[in-house]
């Protein structure tokens, strides 16, 4: 168990919950821009579809070491926050290196670059946010919410400002993104060294464990890594495929934010509908809905339901997304002990980026001899997602119980 809190860690710090959301903002501007808008850059200046897969997941990779690295690190921190502001500052200036000419070797090299210094941004936020879960009772949620809204508002803006300038504003919109965070970042909340647990000795071992090597903790993240891979295929082309239609960078906007609205809601639904409901189920409902939403993808132009149909598409990321990604963090919460948060969340994050990049990487091949039809190897990702997640129901999942 954990030892009591001291007199400094009890007291919440002034506007906790504000202060994070103020963060999760900002963290998900330059998301906003780079997910939608930064293939339409790559396309720009006529990289192939291997190329441009190549591009986006090499930074995958390249996460996979720094996310858990930094993570680790932070956890025997005496706090977590300069470690983001570090990390945030080297994002900006790596950044740059998108403004020097956009060979191959520039580009692929400047995204890695990037990516060793962005990796750690998102795992050592949800480690500050949970420990405030854990420590104060805040709603991780209603603080998440508003990385959510950001990256709705900025995918809608970005379509309208690359509309009028085109896609070569996409590394000035980044570099923009990216600097808010280091600003972010001097006002997070700081909670101090992580609390060590003091174990009897009968708890010593499952609790050390905290579920890395126990079966639930990794079925459940498994089963996330391929909820949140089978995107992969979207991320890398979709805004690409969507353009080849004739269908306007306002509107790719508009359908890239309009998956983030579904999003946004679900994140406002989800304690009223699933406060009890255990992290394998919600999975299993995510990645079954995944499963759907890219059986549906390819045939909505070719049966003439347009763009009408793509939105009715993008809807449904409320479940393949965010459900699946609220399951994932509601099994951290309930499992996972607080001095082994940022590892844990390190962990998942190895796992999720290494199946992320694997099938980022095959998306190139993937649309040059399959186009849209790619998204069929997709929907298989998330059926696998969905089986495990209910293999993971035959597991107990207290902290108790060490998983």
């Amino acid at each position: 168990m954990l030892p009591p809190l001291s007199p400094e860690q009890m007291i919440k710090p002034r506007y906790f919950e504000l202060r994070m959301s103020i963060l999760y903002v900002c963290l998900f501007l330059p998301n906003g821009i780079h997910l939608p808008y930064f293939p339409l850059w790559l396309k720009l200046h006529e990289f192939s579809p291997s190329e441009i897969a190549t591009i986006i997941a090499a930074p995958y990779f390249v996460r996979i070491f720094a996310g858990p690295v930094v993570s680790a690190y932070a956890d025997r921190a005496t706090d977590r926050v300069p470690v983001l502001l570090a990390c945030a500052v080297l994002s900006a200036i790596a950044c740059a290196g998108y403004f020097l000419p956009p060979t191959y070797a520039i580009v692929l090299a400047v995204s890695v670059l990037l990516a060793i210094a962005w990796a750690p941004h998102t795992p050592l936020s949800d480690s500050i946010a949970l420990s405030g879960v854990r420590r104060y009772k805040v709603d991780y949620a209603s603080m998440r919410i508003w990385g959510s809204i950001s990256f709705l508002l900025i995918n809608i803006a970005g379509g309208y400002i690359l509309a009028a300038t085109g896609a070569g504003a996409v590394p000035w919109l980044l570099l923009a993104g990216l600097s808010t965070i280091v600003v972010a970042s001097l006002f997070v909340p700081r909670l101090g060294k992580p609390r060590v647990a003091t174990l009897a000795p009968s708890e010593a071992l499952p609790q050390a464990a905290f579920a890395l090597r126990h079966p639930y903790f990794l079925l459940i993240i498994t089963a996330w890594a391929f909820a949140q891979s089978s995107h992969a295929f979207a991320y890398a082309f979709s805004s690409i495929y969507w353009k080849s239609l004739g269908i306007g960078d306002g509107t790719i906007g508009l359908l890239w934010a309009f998956s983030v609205l579904a999003e946004v809601l679900m994140f406002m639904l989800f304690r009223r509908l699933f406060a009890r409901t255990r992290p394998g189920v919600l999975l299993a409902i995510g990645t079954g809905i995944g499963v759907l939403r890219w059986v549906l993808f390819p045939l909505v132009w070719p049966t003439g339901l347009g763009v009408p149909g793509f939105f009715f598409v993008q809807g449904m990321h409320a479940f393949s997304f965010s459900l699946a990604f609220l399951g994932g963090q509601k099994m951290f919460s309930e499992t996972v002990p607080e001095e082994r948060m940022g590892a844990a969340q390190g962990a998942a994050f190895f796992l999720v980026m290494g199946t992320l990049a694997v099938f980022t990487l095959a998306s190139g091949p993937l649309y040059e001899a399959f186009g849209v039809d790619g998204f069929y190897a997709m929907a298989v990702v998330a059926l696998a997602g969905t089986v495990l997640s209910l293999r993971a129901l035959a597991y107990p999942h207290s902290a108790g119980s060490g998983g």
